[in-house]
């Protein structure tokens, strides 16, 4: 390695890691091992789907294995559940990232995921508002 007049150092064009502001450069496939589908089934997380960590997930043991976004997930997830999208907010990941990262969490049995509920299955509106008149009529 080379110091400029500066004294900052340099390096081989290409192979930078650290940016002194931004602090250490991670691809994203990087921490996928470039996978971009969450696990073998091929799960898709919908972005409203809700995380919540499982009752008897894994010993601490299987999670020192783990990488460090994972833990970072499962830590947000002990905290409260929260949606998929609140979770690539608070990790600051990107969420095709997050789907990949917590297909492998759901895979191991660290969380739990509650699909939301298709519109064709909700209540019809006219339904809820005869309802919502019945409740106010009593």
């Amino acid at each position: 390695m080379n110091e400029d007049s500066t004294g900052d150092a340099q390096t081989v064009p290409g192979s930078r890691w650290y940016d002194a502001e931004a602090g250490p450069l991670v691809r994203p496939y990087a921490m996928t091992g470039g996978r971009t589908k969450p696990g073998p089934s091929n799960v898709r997380f919908d972005l409203i789907a809700l995380v919540v960590v499982d009752d008897a997930p894994p010993g601490p043991a299987e999670e020192s294995l783990l990488g460090p976004e994972h833990r970072a997930l499962l830590a947000l997830c002990r905290a409260e559940t929260q949606s998929v999208a609140e979770l690539a907010a608070d990790a600051d990941l990107p969420v095709g990232v997050v789907r990949v990262l917590l297909g492998d969490l759901l895979d191991a049995g660290f969380v739990k995921v509650s699909r939301p509920v298709p519109p064709a299955q909700l209540p019809d509106e006219r339904i809820l508002r005869e309802v919502i008149d019945g409740l106010r009529a009593l």
